[in-house]
């Protein structure tokens, strides 16, 4: 192909229609530079004002009311329904444990109980029965001892006619005007008499021998309402005792104290566990707050009531309002194990750190906030 001489004409125009636009670049770099100056001056401006007049906590975190449920007694795990994340309603089984032998104690002191109200009305059967019994024989006895004495002055009575008739037959056989067979019929109607007396005098005795045995019947229903008295301790303490054997029946069964989650499981079904043996731990994701640790410098700033931003790692972008709670008065190294004194003398002076609890409000919708999770609170440094 012919290509031909070069235009040299049209290569000397693009080189002036170059030249003609450095400045035109030039001063369009200018411009885009002071712009971006511009706004990374603003950008720092605004950056540089923030911190001044907010304070941030980044070591926060997300809190609940973590519950370790521990059995009041020992034995056998039998049932362990719920596993580890599981969401559970309040009063769901969450274990099971043996329950046969406490089972057995609760319906043999049923029984024992059951026996004792047998017992009582027994008793009280029998109180009446004596009483009824008593009262008769002591009625019957007050009649036949009103009758032995009313029968005995009329014995004495015909004892002494009977003795004045044989005296006075006596003193006409001396004279001899009576006669023997009379004296013998008198002394034999005197006999008589003197028996008469005795009997009534012995059915005086027995009469009063039959109000003490009465009388006695009456101690007996004495004997009987102590026995009555001494059956309510002993059901008392029967029901005291059965109550406790149900007690620890009930204890063998741990159901779900609120609407929450099953964190971590410890135990497994067919595992022995002691008393106090912790056996599940769970909360309730409702129930979330947020605990951080200020700087003492910083701490006028987060009085109760202040409000606060926070924002979760987990949850980009997503704002959180809240509201300081409450204070904790005493800083986190009075809390720590070891205690730092200062024997030497050698002090490093270190900005202690308190303890503040943020109410999220409103609160946010159960699970989306979970225990542990890193947030960071914002708050204004205003006095």
């Amino acid at each position: 192909m012919d290509i031909g001489p070069p235009n040299r004409a049209k290569a000397a125009e693009g080189v002036d229609q170059i030249r003609r636009d450095k400045p035109r670049r030039r001063l369009l770099r200018t411009a885009a530079f002071a712009l971006v100056v511009l706004a990374g001056l603003g950008f720092s401006l605004r950056w540089l004002h923030w911190q001044l007049h907010h304070v941030v906590l980044d070591d926060a975190r997300v809190a609940s009311d973590m519950i370790t449920l521990a059995s009041r007694v020992p034995g056998w795990v039998t049932q362990l329904p719920p596993v580890a994340g599981d969401s559970l309603r309040q009063g769901e089984l969450l274990v099971q444990m043996d329950g046969r032998e406490s089972a057995l104690a609760v319906e043999e002191l049923n029984a024992r109980i059951s026996g004792i109200g047998a017992r009582h009305a027994e008793l009280q059967a029998r109180l009446a029965m004596v009483d009824r019994t008593s009262a008769s024989q002591h009625d019957a006895a007050i009649a036949k001892l009103d009758s032995a004495r009313a029968a005995l002055p009329a014995a004495e009575a015909e004892r002494g006619f009977a003795e004045a008739e044989l005296n006075r037959a006596q003193g006409l056989i001396a004279s001899g005007s009576g006669t023997r067979q009379t004296v013998e019929r008198l002394r034999a109607g005197l006999d008589i008499s003197r028996q008469r007396v005795a009997s009534a005098a012995a059915e005086i005795r027995n009469a009063e021998a039959l109000m003490a045995v009465a009388l006695a019947a009456r101690e007996e229903m004495q004997v009987i309402t102590r026995q009555l008295e001494a059956l309510g301790p002993l059901e008392r303490e029967l029901t005291a005792t059965r109550d406790r054997a149900a007690l620890d029946l009930a204890d063998r069964t741990m159901r779900m104290p609120f609407d929450g989650v099953v964190d971590r499981i410890y135990v497994d079904p067919g595992e022995y566990v002691l008393a106090g043996q912790r056996i599940i731990l769970v909360h309730n994701p409702a129930q979330i707050r947020i605990d951080a640790n200020v700087k003492e410098t910083d701490i006028r700033f987060f009085r109760p009531g202040t409000p606060v931003r926070v924002t979760v790692d987990a949850w980009p972008g997503q704002e959180f309002p809240g509201v300081v709670d409450r204070l904790v008065e005493a800083a986190t190294s009075e809390f720590a194990l070891l205690p730092s004194p200062n024997p030497s003398g050698n002090f490093t002076r270190i900005t202690q750190r308190l303890p503040v609890r943020v109410r999220l409000d409103p609160p946010p919708p159960p699970g989306l906030l979970r225990p542990g999770m890193l947030v960071r609170v914002e708050a204004e440094a205003r006095e």
